[in-house]
């Protein structure tokens, strides 16, 4: 897990997404342009939360979001993704 000075604002959590997987089960080698975005990952930092709906989540769950949620950001050269806690579908804890 990262250490990002980041701090999301109300129910935003800030998510290292998984690497895409290089090969098959059976050993093939995936190219670049047939990698499928990864829909699961790491959580690096999480906002307070709404007043009536706190966060459940914590830095170091792994978590599973939709294909297409979130934004894609770069901090320090990385790639991560910041989304709506509602957009996250389950955790890993």
């Amino acid at each position: 897990m990262s250490q990002v000075n980041f701090n999301p604002n109300e129910d935003r959590v800030l998510v290292e997404p998984a690497a895409a997987e290089e090969k098959t089960a059976g050993g093939i080698i995936i190219p670049d342009t047939a990698k499928e975005k990864p829909q699961q990952g790491t959580v690096v930092a999480v906002g307070p939360g709404k007043k009536d709906e706190p966060i459940t989540l914590s830095a170091g769950d792994t978590v599973y979001y939709g294909k297409y949620s979130g934004t894609e950001i770069q901090l320090s050269g990385k790639d991560y993704l910041i989304m709506r806690a509602s957009d996250i579908l389950g955790s890993l804890s």
